[in-house]
């Protein structure tokens, strides 16, 4: 497996918890669905960009 390094842009990752309060709020989530959202939507943004 090739030695992969992540780098977190902080400018993207305040856009990205913003973009995730506005779907928890928008989709009127409870708690715990918006901790899973958390968890999922990376994720799944990661596997389709991918």
């Amino acid at each position: 497996m090739a030695n992969q390094n992540i780098r977190v842009d902080t400018g993207m990752g305040i856009i990205w918890f913003i973009g995730w309060l506005f779907t928890i709020a928008y989709a009127k989530l409870g708690f715990w669905t918006a901790v899973l959202g958390l968890i999922i939507w990376p994720w799944y943004l990661g596997v389709a960009v991918r």
